[in-house]
């Protein structure tokens, strides 16, 4: 019912795709549709949900590396970050907007994916005060910081400004400012 849910966002787009519409895809009632999922918007959460974790595992596994310096993980993450977004929104763009509209309803699915996203962010943060190359501190108000700090690389507002030539630059620039910033006092 997902996949099918998938394709008739990507046929119809989020704001004009029907229950109806997935109904008649899958060959049965919008009753039955129903039956799985009370509204149009619980569907199009499960579909985004779905369509989220895709790059859940490779983003997760990239902030658990032990193998990698927190500095270079945290860079990289953030990379990853942005190019995970940049390549949803260009290659899926229905499916994009689905999350749009859920980010911008505060929809529970957009504040679930925030809140992996801060506790990946989190875990290389907290690795790199244990490894004492970050500042000992509260690791979730320091990632919270280092989340917002980087607004412009991942929230939907900024999509347009992802495929700018020069926003990687823009990105290594930041994440050489937060990277100073994170430096425990006395060392350089």
């Amino acid at each position: 019912m997902l996949a099918t849910t998938e394709e008739v966002l990507r046929r119809h787009g989020p704001a004009k795709a029907t229950v109806v519409d997935v109904a008649r895809a899958l060959g049965v009632s919008h009753t039955a549709v129903y039956k799985h999922f009370p509204s149009k918007v619980a569907l199009r959460e499960a579909v985004t949900r779905r369509w989220l974790s895709r790059d859940r595992d490779r983003l997760a596994a990239l902030a658990a590396d032990p193998a990698v310096p927190p500095e270079q993980r945290l860079r990289d993450w953030l990379a990853a970050v942005l190019a995970a977004k940049r390549a949803k929104a260009r290659d899926d763009p229905e499916l994009y907007a689905a999350y749009g509209m859920l980010a911008a309803e505060q929809s529970g699915v957009a504040a679930e994916h925030v809140a992996d996203l801060l506790g990946q962010l989190r875990g290389i943060l907290a690795d790199g005060a244990d490894r004492g190359v970050f500042a000992a501190g509260d690791p979730d108000a320091t990632a919270r910081a280092v989340f917002d700090a980087t607004t412009r690389f991942h929230h939907p507002a900024h999509t347009a400004d992802w495929q700018a030539p020069e926003i990687d630059a823009e990105l290594d620039a930041v994440c050489t400012l937060l990277l100073r910033g994170l430096v425990p006092p006395g060392c350089t």
